[in-house]
């Protein structure tokens, strides 16, 4: 994966007009933290941030930033917000990450092909969106796709059939569903069933093991949480 650099400057002034006046020069707030580093707060340019989003990896696109004196962190996107109006970001924050650490994060799942047991009148069930998994930052995948021509009515496609770049493993147990073809009848039932289908929420990106954010209103910088809105 190609590392994309961001270019930030250091925010000393926080609240919503110190905000206000920052969006006003074409920069939003945006707070950095993880386990070794303090929260710091930190301006970037939303277009850019936009760039990041929109490439192949998105959300989980390695980041350089680049701050005004010099200093570099490796950051992933953690999260951020839109204006709900104007649907502007308004907000990011992004967690450091080591290049030589694994990182959890969830990766966009899709299938291809049209299954045997649908051309006979099934139903194929994408069970999860996105598939949870452990790798270096660097080993991250764009995507993880499956070939489901071969499935036949009341066949699944279990975990352990993914096949995945090396250094990347799946974080679900070897016999979880990811796909199945299921008689109409019988996936109509399921999806009465459970309204999520089994899929996971999106995730953010973390550090295996996990990385608390800071504490809304304690550790980030006062302001912040009103800032996003």
């Amino acid at each position: 994966m190609e590392i994309i650099k961001l270019n930030a400057t250091r925010r000393e002034e926080s609240g919503k007009s110190a905000s206000s006046r920052l969006r006003r020069a074409g920069q939003i707030p945006a707070i950095a933290y993880g386990r070794e580093l303090a929260p710091l707060s930190v301006a970037v340019s939303p277009k850019a941030l936009l760039q990041v989003l929109g490439s192949d990896h998105g959300k989980n696109s390695v980041v350089e930033l680049a701050i005004e004196n010099g200093e570099t962190l490796t950051v992933m996107v953690r999260d951020y917000d839109y204006h709900p109006i104007s649907r502007e970001l308004v907000h990011a924050d992004f967690i450091q990450v080591k290049l030589d650490q694994p990182v959890d994060v969830h990766i966009p799942f899709r299938t291809v092909g049209k299954p045997k047991g649908v051309v006979t009148g099934g139903v194929l069930q994408q069970i999860f969106r996105t598939i949870p998994v452990r790798c270096l930052p660097e080993k991250i995948p764009s995507f993880i796709e499956i070939d489901v021509t071969e499935l036949d009515m009341g066949e699944s496609y279990k975990a352990s059939g993914l096949k995945l770049p090396e250094g990347v493993k799946a974080l679900l147990a070897d016999d979880q569903t990811i796909a199945v073809v299921n008689a109409p009848e019988k996936a109509g039932a399921e999806e009465e069933a459970k309204p999520a289908a089994g899929a996971p929420a999106a995730a953010a990106a973390a550090p295996a093991g996990g990385a608390a954010a800071p504490a809304k209103g304690g550790a980030a910088p006062a302001g912040d949480k009103k800032d996003k809105k």
